[in-house]
């Protein structure tokens, strides 16, 4: 299908929308009634037409917007985006790797034409025509990592392999769940991962740690993470705390289904042809509650999910504060029924 893009914000006056089709290929994060914080990384392969899953970089109608907030987030805070010195070829390969997908895969979109090291880009939706050397930053506007995901939705983090172990140390962060590129810059696969409650003790991050360190190249995973916004803010940043978190406090039983959002990542990891770095990619998608329940299944589970999900995990996902008015909002289309296995719609 042709993308009708849309002209949308993500602050202020939050005139984002979903279309009836956005919100049929959401990724809607539960594969069952209940939750626990699990790894669940599967290989990243094309799936079911039309969906989130099918290419490489979902590209959607909310692309051209989210970039514009991408630029603006920048203007306003350059330590968003950050690449310590040893990172460069790892962002070389990152801009190969998204400009290679997006050509192959949105040729109506996107061009990459390659004489040798001399490549020529094109970006249509954002107007963009772009000569450059690979592999020579003088020939391009800024770095290749900032280059290129100044280009692409979702957030994205280089790691390191060295020492037995992933070290977050370039980022393009603009779109994130309320954690800070600037304060986990070169820190380890540990150290980030600390406030996350019950998966430690679990061994959850043990096992994932053992499985990255191990991928393969051409051999991408992905998984679903998800929390909870009010608003639909992309900058839902600890640094830009004092703007977003006291919007919580503007939730009613009156406007709760369009207010809160459901907010789901799809989040990738590729290995890296030279580096030999990760690419962690974190597209994030916004929905509103009231059009999630627009789907039955949809709408009986996530009150299901929510009126059970333990006390730590509320707190941790950003909305035991409000819980109780959620999910007395979503009990409304909890008919009872049984609800069919995975995350598709009946």
């Amino acid at each position: 299908m042709t993308i009708q893009f849309n002209d949308e914000t993500f602050y202020d006056d939050y005139t984002f929308r979903n279309s009836e089709w956005a919100i049929r290929r959401f990724p809607f994060p539960f594969h069952e009634d209940s939750y626990m914080y699990s790894v669940n990384l599967e290989p990243h392969l094309s799936l079911r037409p039309g969906s989130v899953f099918e290419k490489t970089f979902d590209v959607d109608e909310h692309y051209v917007s989210e970039m514009r907030d991408r630029a603006r987030v920048l203007a306003e805070d350059p330590l968003r985006c950050q690449s310590l010195p040893h990172m460069t070829l790892a962002g070389w390969d990152l801009l190969e790797l998204i400009m290679d997908a997006k050509a192959r895969e949105y040729p109506d979109l996107f061009e990459l034409h390659r004489d040798g090291d001399r490549w020529h880009w094109i970006n249509k939706p954002l107007g963009i025509d772009q000569t450059f050397t690979f592999l020579d930053e003088t020939t391009l506007p800024c770095g290749p990592m900032e280059y290129i995901t100044r280009q692409a939705q979702g957030d994205f983090a280089l790691l390191d392999h060295r020492d037995d172990n992933l070290w977050m140390d370039a980022g393009m962060v603009t779109t994130q769940a309320d954690w800070s590129l600037d304060f986990d810059i070169g820190m380890n696969f540990y150290e980030w991962h600390a406030p996350v409650p019950k998966a430690h003790e679990m061994g959850v991050f043990q096992r994932a740690l053992k499985f990255l360190l191990n991928l393969q190249q051409g051999a991408p995973v992905r998984r679903l993470n998800w929390t909870m916004t009010v608003n639909p803010l992309l900058d839902t940043s600890p640094e830009n705390y004092h703007k977003w978190g006291v919007q919580k406090t503007s939730v009613t039983p009156e406007n709760v289904g369009s207010k809160y959002h459901l907010r789901v990542e799809l989040q990738t990891l590729f290995r890296l042809p030279r580096s030999n770095a990760l690419a962690f990619p974190i597209r994030c998608y916004l929905i509103r509650l009231e059009d999630l329940a627009t789907v039955p299944k949809w709408g009986r589970r996530l009150h299901r999910v929510l009126r059970d999900l333990p006390e730590e995990l509320a707190t941790y996902k950003g909305f035991i504060r409000n819980r109780p008015m959620i999910v007395d909002y979503l009990s409304q289309f909890d008919d009872g029924a049984e609800t069919s296995p995975g995350i598709w719609p009946d």
